[in-house]
């Protein structure tokens, strides 16, 4: 893809989505409730995107590889196991904050 200002559209019509393993795609594709492989970027500095591939996979949510295994990982695949990613609750995190700022 060249650069879009949303995914959203090419999302809801996806029946899997290969991608980065950036938090925005990676939280955006689950979201809306799609089956994610998350292919791993080893050159970047401190390899962070594996972190969240491996506890999004810990969490059941994702399959992930690297380039080099990509076709495996299509070949043995059951997205079946994959389970959905629990909503978010804003609600918390606003009412920590209220807390915190002695709102509540």
């Amino acid at each position: 893809f060249r650069f879009k200002d949303s995914l959203a559209e090419d999302l809801q019509g996806a029946d899997l989505v290969i991608s980065h393993a950036g938090a925005g795609s990676c939280l955006e594709t689950l979201e809306k409730g799609k089956p994610l492989i998350v292919v791993i970027n080893d050159k970047l500095m401190n390899n962070h995107q594996l972190e969240l591939a491996k506890q999004l996979h810990r969490d059941g949510c994702v399959l992930y590889c690297n380039c080099s295994t990509l076709v495996e990982t299509l070949q043995s695949m059951d997205l079946s196991a994959l389970k959905p990613f629990p909503p978010g609750q804003p609600e918390k995190f606003a009412s920590f904050l209220d807390k915190v700022f002695g709102l509540q």
